[in-house]
């Protein structure tokens, strides 16, 4: 069953979504070569817990996944790209790590995700997290209402193509409120035209992710970790995005000046 939300109920999914921005942004930055992931981890967890939130992501346990989700983050490195267990390792120079969170207030959710790149980048994951992100953007822009939510996922698989990067089709985004997964499914590669009509008070997850050079992918032994099957690179960009009559409204929005894909002056950090 699809609900869709009142004005109000979409306002108060905004304060949620405004958290989730904000605390990537500031994940985003920390992020740095020699930084530990649970370093990232444990600033979150102690993020949430100052801010009354809940994690959707503690506990969770869907039919994949081996045992119940115990992390506030999915954190995937390089070859990772979905659902990463946050352990102990070190970012190390070059690496592309992909941070995915979603957060519940006050029974209200969020859920929000970015790539980017520490220490020296390579121009293949630049382009490859451009990828996802102009295909989130173009996700964005054809949830209008009247529209079909074949549009959106059109779109997103028309930019994955102009990339030269195929798309998986066993994950992609899904509806959102109460609970962090609600229907519909959200595809990353479809028709123009079809499926259900987008109308006001749908909302959404949209969540292109691409993997360099394969659309196949493998789970680690964690029964969690997704990974090209190729090895290849991997990068993924999520916003929640509420259908109003106006057009999309993005609740995840990160601040102006945020993380970005690649800060080539980044310096090596500690978490905080």
């Amino acid at each position: 069953m699809i609900e869709l939300k009142s004005a109000e109920e979409i306002g108060r999914m905004a304060v949620a979504g405004q958290f989730v921005g904000e605390l990537l942004a500031e994940l985003g930055d920390v992020a740095a070569v020699g930084v530990n992931l649970m370093d990232l981890e444990h600033h979150a967890r102690r993020r949430i817990a100052e801010r009354g939130a809940e994690s959707c992501y503690w506990d969770y346990a869907p039919s994949f996944g081996r045992g119940p989700f115990r992390n506030v983050l999915c954190l995937s490195v390089n070859d990772a790209v979905l659902h990463g267990l946050p352990h102990d390792y070190v970012l190390r120079d070059g690496d592309l790590l992909s941070i995915d969170m979603a957060v519940g207030i006050d029974g209200w959710n969020a859920d929000s995700a970015l790539s980017v790149v520490v220490g020296t980048p390579d121009p293949a994951d630049l382009k490859l997290i451009e990828a996802t992100e102009v295909a989130l953007e173009a996700g964005i822009a054809a949830a209008q209402p009247g529209g079909r939510l074949g549009d959106i996922s059109a779109a997103i698989g028309a930019v994955a193509h102009s990339y030269g990067y195929s798309v998986n089709g066993e994950f992609g985004g899904h509806g959102i409120g109460r609970t962090m997964h609600e229907a519909p499914h959200v595809a990353n590669s479809g028709r123009a035209g079809r499926g259900m009509k987008l109308q006001p008070g749908l909302t959404v997850a949209i969540e292109p992710w691409f993997c360099r050079s394969t659309n196949k992918i493998k789970f680690d032994g964690d029964g969690w970790t997704i990974r090209s099957a190729d090895g290849s690179r991997t990068a993924h960009s999520e916003h929640t995005v509420a259908v109003t009559a106006s057009g999309p409204q993005v609740l995840t929005r990160r601040p102006a000046g945020g993380a970005t894909p690649a800060d080539p002056t980044r310096k090596p950090a500690a978490a905080s």
